[in-house]
């Protein structure tokens, strides 16, 4: 099974165990979550890759890898993820290379699997 795989797998399986359970709060904050990357006065796009620069500058893994996935889907090019990258790096310093790291990887991962 592949990473990309994998983590999706994953994520989809731990979220309906948690959304299972009933918690007006995690529910609601899962609700919050979905709709603040919907479509605004910002762009679906701009909102992913603005969540995406947070994500590696707070170096979630699981976040960085999940807003990949939705750039993907998106058409986001690999220009614009590079970009992003040097974006955090900057503002989160030389720290976030080791999350670029694991990011470039699974980018191309992602790529790989759809035969780009």
């Amino acid at each position: 099974m592949s990473h990309v795989t994998e983590f999706n797998a994953y994520r989809q399986k731990m979220n309906d165990r948690i959304l299972s359970t009933d918690n007006k709060v995690l529910k609601r904050f899962f609700s919050l979550d979905n709709q603040v990357y919907q479509e605004g006065s910002l762009p679906v796009k701009t909102k992913e890759l603005l969540g995406l620069v947070a994500s590696m500058v707070l170096r979630c893994d699981d976040c960085i890898k999940y807003h990949l996935g939705t750039c993907f889907q998106i058409d986001v090019s690999t220009e614009e993820i590079l970009e992003v990258f040097s974006v955090a790096n900057m503002v989160g310093g030389s720290i976030c290379i080791p999350h670029t790291r694991r990011a470039l990887e699974y980018w191309d991962e992602l790529k790989a699997e759809s035969g780009i």
